[in-house]
C-alpha cells in the first residue's frame, strides 16, 4: 500500500506547533485514554492537490509521531459529483506520499443507516424539523450578520409529524427540493451557520457505492462530526475555513450524546502562481487548457508526480511551511526548492542535449570509440560510476557556442578552450554555418593528455560542457514545463483564465540523450547536467518514443 519512505521530520529541532501542544496536553491529562486517532476525509469528487498533501502530512504525521493511527475516510455524500475513479486516485495519491491508513478505510456512506437514526433521534427530541419551503424562501428568512433571521412557518411541527415526513422523504414520496430536514437551533444566533442549518436533502441520484438505495443524503456539517464520532476519532484536524463550523460540529455531538471528538483548525495552504479550488481546476481540465488532472502544470498530486516531484520533496515542503493558525500565501519557489534539495542528493547525473548541433573532434581517430568513466552522483559516494561512449562526433548544445563573446563567456568560442565533462579539454578550430548564418557544426581539437582524472596537460579550462556521443545517442522528446499562471495571485484581478501563461509548455523534439537513458524508469528523477531535473513522462513516453518532463530547473529562473 505504501512506499514507506522515511518522512522528513524536523520536529526535534523546532518548537511544538499549537496542535502538537494540544495533543501532548491531552495525552498528559489522560484524555481519550491517551489515544491519538486522526483521519483524512476527502470527498471523492476530484483529484487531490498540494493543499490536500499538506493536510495528509499533518494528520498522518501527527498520528505517527504520537504512536497513533489514521483513518482514510471518503466523504461521499454528494453522489452527482463523486465516483470510484476519484476514490482510486485518492488511494494512490495517499499511498504514493508514503502513508498507510492503519486505522482503516471507511466511507461516510458506510454510516447512512446510523446517520439516518441520528436524524430521527433529533426529530424525536424536538431538535429537528422538516421544512417544505423553497431554498429561496429559507435563504430570505435567514437574516444577516447582526440581523436575526425569521423562523420557518414549519418550525413548530410536532415530532410525530416531522418523523412521518422524514420517513416519506426516505421512501421517495416527495420530489427533489420539496422537503429538507433542518436542525432546530436558533434563528437569531450570531453564527449564521447555527440558524437552523440543513441536515438532509432529497436527491434522486445513483450513488457510486450504495446505488439507488438512498434518495436522501446528509449534509456535510451533519455527516462530518458524526462520522468522526462513530470512528472514535480523537483529533479531527481541519483547515481554517471550518472554524465557523465548529459550534455546529459540537452541537450535533452534544445533542446526540455520542463520542466527543474535538475539531481543531489550522491554516490551509495558499500557494502562489496556482489555484486550490477543485472546481476551477476542473474548468482548466474541461476547457482543454491542460491535458487532464495529472497535467504536470497543475498542483494536483498526480500532476506533481507526473512532473517529477518526489514524495520526500512534498513531505519536506509540508514540514517547512509548518502548521499555523492564520492563512498566508506560500511562494511556490519553496516547493521547487524542496524538490531540488531532494533531487540533488538522490538524482542520478546524466547528460542530455536539448538543442543539438554537431561537435566534431578533428584530431580524434575516425571510427574509434572509447568508454569514459563518470560519477552517477557526486553527492552520493555509494551511487557508483558508469561508462560513457566517446568518439569523434558528438552532440553539443547550440547555445554553448558563440562567435562574438566577451570576457565573461566561459563556454566555447573562437580562440577558447573548454573541458568536455568527464572527457577531454578541447580547443576551437572552426565552425560551419547555413545560408541563414546559423551555426550547424563546430570543429575542435582535443588534448590527448587532458583526460579527466588523468590530466597532465597543464591547460586551464574555465568552462565545462556536457555532450552526447552521436553514434550512441538516444533520441527523445523533452517537455519544458513552467508555471501555469503569469500572476502570483491568479484570481486577484478578475477571471483567473485571463492570466494563463501561454508559454507554460515548450516541447523540444530530436533531443539527444546518453545511451543509459534508453532504460530510464518512470518515477526516477534524473539530473540532466547543467539543465535541470527530469523524469520520464508516464502518459506519452513509450519504448520507441521517449518523452521526458522537466520537473524543475537547477535554480530558480522564473522571470515573471
Amino acid at each position: 500500500m505504501s512506499n514507506k519512505p522515511e518522512a522528513a521530520d524536523d520536529s526535534m529541532d523546532r518548537p511544538l506547533n499549537f496542535i502538537e501542544q494540544k495533543i501532548e496536553a491531552d495525552i498528559a491529562a489522560g484524555k481519550h485514554g491517551g489515544r491519538v486517532h486522526t483521519r483524512f476525509p476527502p470527498e471523492p469528487n476530484g483529484h487531490l492537490h498540494i493543499g490536500h498533501a499538506k493536510a495528509i502530512c499533518v494528520s498522518f504525521g501527527l498520528a505517527k509521531k504520537y504512536g497513533g493511527v489514521t483513518n482514510l475516510r471518503f466523504d461521499d455524500t454528494n453522489p452527482e459529483k463523486e465516483s470510484t475513479e476519484y476514490v482510486n486516485a485518492i488511494r494512490e495519491d495517499v499511498s504514493w506520499l508514503g502513508f498507510e491508513w492503519e486505522g482503516g478505510e471507511y466511507y461516510t456512506s458506510d454510516y447512512f443507516d446510523q446517520l439516518y437514526s441520528f436524524a430521527c433521534q433529533l426529530i424525536k427530541s424536538g431538535k429537528a424539523y422538516v421544512d417544505d419551503q423553497t431554498a429561496e424562501d429559507m435563504a430570505d428568512q435567514k437574516g444577516a450578520p447582526g440581523k436575526p433571521g425569521v423562523n420557518s412557518p414549519f418550525r413548530d411541527r410536532s415530532p410525530e409529524e416531522n418523523l412521518e415526513l422524514f420517513e416519506g422523504m426516505k421512501a421517495g414520496k416527495f420530489p427533489e427540493a420539496s422537503h429538507v430536514l433542518r436542525a432546530k437551533i436558533d434563528m437569531a444566533h450570531e453564527n449564521m451557520l447555527m440558524r437552523d442549518p440543513l441536515i438532509y436533502r432529497i436527491k434522486f441520484v445513483e450513488h457510486h457505492r450504495t446505488g439507488n438505495d438512498w434518495v436522501i443524503y446528509p449534509m456535510y456539517d451533519f455527516a462530518h462530526g458524526q462520522s468522526d464520532s462513530i470512528e472514535n476519532i480523537t483529533h479531527s484536524l481541519c483547515s481554517l475555513e471550518f472554524e465557523n463550523h465548529r459550534p455546529l460540529y459540537n452541537w450535533f455531538i452534544e445533542n446526540l450524546g455520542i463520542y466527543p471528538t474535538e475539531q481543531t483548525e489550522f491554516a490551509r495552504l495558499n500557494l502562489s502562481y496556482t489555484l486550490m479550488s477543485k472546481r476551477k481546476l476542473l474548468k482548466l481540465v474541461e476547457d482543454g487548457v491542460v491535458d487532464g488532472w495529472d497535467d504536470p502544470r497543475l498542483p494536483t498530486i498526480s500532476g506533481l508526480r507526473r512532473r517529477g516531484y518526489t514524495p520526500q520533496s512534498i513531505r519536506t515542503f509540508a514540514d517547512r511551511i509548518g502548521v499555523a493558525k492564520r492563512n498566508n500565501e506560500i511562494d511556490v519557489s519553496l516547493l521547487e526548492w524542496a524538490l531540488r534539495d531532494d533531487a540533488n542528493r538522490t538524482a542520478p547525473r546524466v547528460m542530455g542535449v536539448l538543442n543539438p548541433i554537431k561537435l566534431v573532434v578533428l584530431n580524434y581517430p575516425e571510427g574509434e570509440m572509447e568508454l569514459l568513466t563518470t560519477q552517477n552522483n557526486p553527492e552520493d559516494a555509494e551511487a557508483g560510476t558508469r561508462e560513457l561512449p566517446f568518439g569523434r562526433e558528438l552532440w553539443m548544445e547550440a547555445d554553448d557556442f558563440k562567435v562574438d563573446v566577451n570576457k565573461k563567456w566561459f563556454r566555447l568560442a573562437p580562440g577558447r578552450v573548454v573541458r568536455l565533462k568527464s572527457a577531454y579539454i578541447v580547443e576551437y578550430a572552426n565552425h560551419l554555418e547555413d545560408d541563414a548564418g546559423n551555426v550547424t557544426e563546430v570543429h575542435v581539437n582535443y588534448f590527448e593528455n587532458s583526460k579527466s582524472g588523468q590530466d597532465v596537460s597543464g591547460i586551464k579550462a574555465k568552462g565545462t560542457l556536457h555532450w552526447v556521443s552521436c553514434a550512441e545517442a538516444v533520441n527523445a522528446e523533452v517537455r519544458l514545463y513552467d508555471r501555469l499562471f503569469s500572476e502570483s495571485a491568479p484570481e486577484a484581478n478578475g477571471d483567473f483564465m485571463d492570466c494563463v501563461n501561454e508559454n507554460s509548455l515548450e516541447i523540444k523534439s530530436n533531443c539527444k540523450l546518453e545511451p543509459s537513458l534508453a532504460n530510464a524508469e518512470v518515477g526516477t528523477v534524473y539530473q540532466f547536467t547543467r539543465l535541470g531535473y527530469f523524469t520520464v513522462d508516464k502518459r506519452y513516453s513509450t519504448a520507441n518514443n521517449l518523452v521526458f518532463n522537466r520537473a524543475v530547473t537547477l535554480k530558480d529562473s522564473w522571470k515573471g
